[in-house]
């Protein structure tokens, strides 16, 4: 028994974040390998057996992995961005929700052969959409501001009601609880009332009761994450005691509160169970899908087939398109979230439940529900993860660019050229000053200029319209490059920020200067400081791009690399250089004695 334990845990553990890191490197929806591995382990080799393996205890670990999931999406929401996506995010939670849960029902009776009970227990569950799968893909698609908040939202939003609708169901359909004297319907209004207003009270003052002790220093900074670990657990667990589901409410609810809260260190935490919830919808998706017996698969006929083409191609497609008539959506984004809808950890979570229910209570087809959920899955993430991009670019929706991007912080005279320069050749770069008047020659040059302080909140809603794969600090103030960096690190990757070399080497000394933790790569090398860049600047020297096979000076100092597959390479002391190959450009500046320049006053050899 501890051996087969161990090896479940491994499956789980070791082969779910195997499975991320792969999925990562290629790039592709991870959600797709989770799969696999599930069906390898489980129905296939027969490593893992959920339900023998860990017992009963398996559905309540399922049931308090998911309230974490739900709780981190619910931190994923600011009611700022529901002034950039107007009525949209109101459309595809009030009106497409319950369209959804018709036609998803009707398709199962007319389509999959249902019965009625199981076929509204189906379409109750088909109503969400993954959260689990929908933020990894926004983040990798990288959609413009409005189209990314109508998916998040509708996600996060749509899987605790679906759930609780699905509860509702099946209540119904099962039994449901009667006081004294009261008839049914009155009763199941009454739990289903109870169980809402507790799971939403005890949310919402969860996030007060957070907000108003992290603010007096009343809890270590050790143990906050811990804390809203707990009270998120709890939010969970106690509305479930009055009804089924209804604690992801108020795990949910608890989440949004304390976002929007606004609390100061919030962000560090967030982060942290980030990495959390990677590791729990790891393990779910491998426990849930080794759990499926081949018994049951083999009964998915040419019907339930049909079924989830259905779900793909007529019920959401029509759902958004009937939901969001005379809206303020363009018809691209109506078209676009119209097909959007992968289906994640929350559906299968509540097919697992849902299903054993009908099939104790007799139902026939019970035992179906969880295995065409399953194949909805399935499909929806293979052909919505890898034509969510596409698509978004066929409707203009998409921020994604062949090459990386670039942040410059900092529009001083020489940062200006070089972001001019990069611009002309091709390179997506973005330059921030809180100044307006520092950025006119960037701005006139065409290009894209933000007006913020960096380290405000405000500039948070600015830089997620211009989202960027790498940053450079280039202001004269070192220690507040290094902030900068070391703030955006975690979001941008700390691989990937740079600020320019400080005038005083000794501040880069490994034993006695600034911490690597604590700052950015530097720039190029240690003498091309601020100070020596605006030197040379203001002497006549330029910057331009051109390709390797472009003529050299011996003075040119070469700053970054722009490889043939559009990623960014930074030429700096704190890593080994890669080799250029045939084809890289190379961000070059360079002397004005050594080269000859254009009426523009740049350099002629540089490609435009």
């Amino acid at each position: 028994m501890e051996h087969g334990l161990a090896t479940a845990v491994l499956c789980v553990v070791g082969g779910g974040i195997a499975a991320q890191v792969l999925a990562a490197r290629l790039r592709i929806p991870s959600i797709v390998i989770l799969l696999a591995l599930g069906f390898l382990v489980g129905p296939v080799l027969g490593l893992l057996h959920p339900t023998h393996d860990f017992g009963p205890n398996l559905r309540p670990l399922i049931g308090l992995a998911v309230a974490v999931v739900v709780f981190e999406g619910g931190l994923a929401l600011d009611f700022r961005e529901l002034r950039a996506s107007g009525e949209g995010v109101l459309r595809l939670t009030a009106f497409a929700l319950p369209i959804n849960f018709v036609l998803g029902t009707l398709a199962a009776h007319l389509i999959g052969g249902m019965l009625w009970g199981p076929a509204s227990v189906f379409g109750a569950i088909l109503v969400v959409t993954g959260p689990t799968v929908i933020l990894p893909l926004l983040r990798q698609a990288r959609l413009d501001r409005r189209s990314a908040a109508f998916l998040k939202w509708e996600a996060i939003v749509n899987d605790p009601v679906g759930a609780i609708l699905t509860a509702v169901v099946v209540e119904i359909l099962v039994g449901v609880p009667r006081g004294a004297g009261e008839g049914p319907a009155t009763a199941l209004t009454l739990h289903l009332v109870e169980g809402v207003l507790v799971a939403g009270a005890l949310g919402v003052g969860s996030a007060l009761m957070v907000a108003w002790a992290f603010r007096r220093d009343l809890i270590p900074e050790t143990l906050k994450t811990p804390v809203l670990l707990a009270l998120a657990l709890v939010a969970y667990v106690v509305p479930n005691l009055l009804m089924h589901e209804a604690g992801l409410i108020g795990a949910t609810v608890f989440g949004v509160a304390l976002a929007n809260r606004h609390m100061p260190g919030l962000a560090e935490l967030r982060r942290f169970k980030e990495a959390l919830v990677v590791l729990l919808v790891s393990c779910l998706f491998v426990v849930l899908t080794a759990d499926l017996d081949l018994a049951v698969l083999g009964k998915l006929s040419a019907p339930i087939l049909g079924l989830t083409a259905a779900i793909l191609f007529v019920v959401r497609p029509a759902a958004i398109w009937l939901a969001t008539m005379r809206s303020d959506l363009s018809r691209g984004e109506r078209l676009f979230v119209g097909w959007i809808g992968p289906r994640g950890i929350v559906a299968a979570a509540v097919a697992g439940l849902a299903g054993p229910r009908l099939s104790e209570a007799g139902y026939a087809g019970g035992d179906l529900i969880q295995p065409t959920v399953f194949a909805v899955i399935v499909a929806t993430v293979l052909a919505h993860g890898f034509s969510l991009g596409p698509l978004a670019r066929r409707f203009g929706l998409s921020t994604a660019a062949a090459t990386q991007r670039l942040a410059v912080v900092g529009a001083s005279p020489w940062a200006s050229d070089m972001v001019i320069a990069l611009h002309r050749a091709g390179v997506p770069v973005v330059i921030i000053d809180i100044y307006p008047g520092a950025m006119l020659a960037a701005r006139e040059a065409g290009v894209p200029t933000l007006q913020a302080e960096l380290l405000s909140r405000s500039a948070e809603e600015g830089m997620a319209d211009h989202p960027s794969d790498h940053l450079l600090a280039a202001t004269r103030d070192e220690l507040y490059n290094a902030l900068v960096c070391t703030h955006l690190a975690p979001e941008i990757g700390r691989e990937r920020v740079y600020q320019v070399a400080p005038s005083e080497n000794h501040l880069l000394h490994a034993d006695t200067g600034v911490s690597r933790d604590a700052r950015g790569k530097v720039f190029g090398n240690a003498d091309v400081s601020f100070d020596a860049l605006a030197g040379r600047h203001e002497a006549g020297w330029r910057f331009f791009v051109a390709d390797l096979d472009a003529v050299e000076q011996p003075d040119d100092v070469h700053l970054l690399a722009i490889k043939t597959d559009g990623c960014l390479e930074f030429f700096s002391v704190d890593h080994e250089q890669n080799e250029t190959a045939e084809g890289d450009r190379v961000l070059i500046l360079q002397a004005p004695s050594m080269a000859e320049f254009d009426g523009d006053d740049r350099p002629a050899m540089m490609p435009t």
